[in-house]
């Protein structure tokens, strides 16, 4: 089983949604067709920006966690264009457990 932190970008909303999903082909379906009272139903140009694979499920909500808390676009679009920090990030929560 793959876990996944996953990151969409809408260009109409210039917004960025951070998630993590076992399965991408299943949750993209889900961003595609949510309901009114999901975040994701406010645009319908939801693209996958990118995905971060992670060892396990507790390694990977880690990893959503510390990106929400950054609450930054750039760190985002930086974590993209460097993949060092991608690693960086695997590294420091690899034993899964939230810092």
């Amino acid at each position: 089983m793959k876990h996944l932190v996953y990151i969409l970008f809408s260009k109409k909303l210039n917004r960025f949604y951070i998630g993590y999903t076992s399965n991408i082909e299943q949750r993209m379906a889900f961003h595609e067709q949510a309901e009114s009272h999901k975040f994701t139903s406010n645009a319908k140009d939801w693209e996958l920006f990118l995905k971060i694979e992670c060892a396990s499920k507790m390694q990977a909500l880690a990893v959503e966690k510390h990106i929400k808390k950054m609450k930054s676009k750039l760190y985002i679009q930086n974590l993209k264009i460097y993949p060092e920090m991608r690693i960086k990030l695997l590294y420091k929560y690899n034993q899964g457990s939230p810092r």
